[in-house]
Parts: C-alpha cells; sequence; structure tokens
C-alpha cells in the first residue's frame, strides 16, 4: 500500500492509496471551514487506520460524542494538511459538501480504488437467497449519495468505463444508485482489483465469493 502525501509541503500526486482516502472522505469525510483541517468519522476502527495508512498519517482515533445523548456515537479521526486540503478543493470537493458535491476529477486509472472507498464509506454489497428460487442468490451493490448531481456523476462514469448503467432512485432522504447481479458480477472485481487493495474487510468478505467465481479455471 502506497501512503499518500504525509509530508505538508509535498506535492500531490495519484495513486491507488490516496484515491481510496479520497472516496472516503467524499462519503464520511468533513472538510472544515478552517483551511486545511480534515474529519473523518467512522463507525469501523479498521475503516480508520486502513485511512490512515493510505495517507500516511499518525493521528489519534478518537470517540466521537452524541450531541443529543452524550454517549459515544462513533469514531473519528482529525489531522490538518493545507496542501492536500487545497488540492480537493481543486479536484471539486468542498465544505458543507453533503447536497453540493457534484463531479470529481478523478482519473479513469484511479477511479475504481476511488469508488472503492466511496463504497465502504457510504455503501454496501447486499447478498441473500432468492425468495422465490431458493437455489439463486441475489445480489446488489449500492452507493448512497444525498447529492443528484453526485449520484449521477458516478452513474456516468461506471457507465462509461464499464459499460453498465445500474438504476437510480430517490428515497426519503437521499438518492441510490444500485446495480444488481449481472452488473455488480462486472464491476466488483473492478473495485476489488487484489485481495491487498485498501478497504473495509467485511464487505471485502461479501464480495469475495463474486471475485472467486470470476477467476479462470
Amino acid at each position: 500500500m502506497k501512503p499518500g502525501p504525509k509530508p505538508k509541503t509535498e506535492k500531490i500526486a495519484w495513486n491507488s492509496s490516496l484515491a481510496y482516502a479520497i472516496g472516503l472522505i467524499t462519503t464520511d469525510g468533513c472538510l472544515s471551514s478552517r483551511n486545511g483541517h480534515f474529519d473523518l468519522t467512522s463507525n469501523d476502527i479498521q475503516l480508520l487506520n486502513t485511512f490512515k495508512k493510505c495517507l500516511g498519517i499518525s493521528n489519534r482515533i478518537t470517540p466521537k460524542v452524541s450531541g443529543y445523548t452524550g454517549k459515544k456515537s462513533s469514531y473519528r479521526i482529525q489531522f490538518g494538511n493545507v496542501i492536500l486540503y487545497k488540492w480537493l478543493l481543486n479536484i471539486g470537493l468542498m465544505p458543507n459538501k453533503t447536497h453540493r458535491i457534484g463531479s470529481l476529477k478523478v482519473p479513469h486509472r484511479y477511479f475504481f480504488d476511488f469508488l472503492r472507498g466511496h463504497l465502504d464509506g457510504d455503501g454496501c454489497i447486499r447478498k441473500f437467497q432468492d425468495p422465490i428460487y431458493p437455489n439463486s442468490q441475489r445480489l446488489y451493490t449500492i452507493f448512497h449519495s444525498a447529492s443528484l448531481g453526485h449520484i449521477k456523476w458516478l452513474q456516468h462514469k461506471i457507465n462509461f468505463l464499464l459499460g453498465i448503467h445500474g438504476f437510480l432512485e430517490r428515497t426519503t432522504r437521499e438518492y441510490r444508485l444500485t446495480f444488481a447481479k449481472k452488473e455488480s458480477s462486472k464491476l466488483l472485481p473492478k473495485i476489488y482489483s487484489n485481495p491487498k487493495v485498501p478497504c473495509l474487510k467485511r464487505k471485502y468478505k461479501i464480495a469475495k465469493s463474486v471475485l472467486e467465481n470470476k477467476k479462470p479455471r
């Protein structure tokens, strides 16, 4: 795993680890209005540790306390990097991005690393037995966003690079882009290009059976 930009004066260059970290920042991260500060929140410690390795940072992971209950609600990591912050603004991220984010300047070469971060941050892989055909399994790969412009950009980019379209729908609070079994069987091998890529292990475990079926025999 090649780490991303650690020194605050280092020039930013794309790599797969950085692209994955940007996918996480896009979904579960926050760019502070204070120039140069970040916050990534998750319920999963493993995800935050992977994020740290991708960016080559050593900041502590701390509990995040709910303002309503006063109890721990999740975990987060906070850090500062002015160079990275300005670079992220340039590719399309911004403070208060939830409903405003649109397309991002992600190179084709690193898009599926970015997409894996997006999936780990705010997506899911669902696999279950078909209730009508007991010997068959259903599989869905799902991405979420509160921004219609952003979810449409994801759909367009995936279609352009892989020739699959998925289906887009609006829920009560957000938009959802879903790929069913046939399209997921094309998408997941691109997202998990090899077993050593940075990822959330519990989601990779669900995808693993699909990946094994795609291996040449």
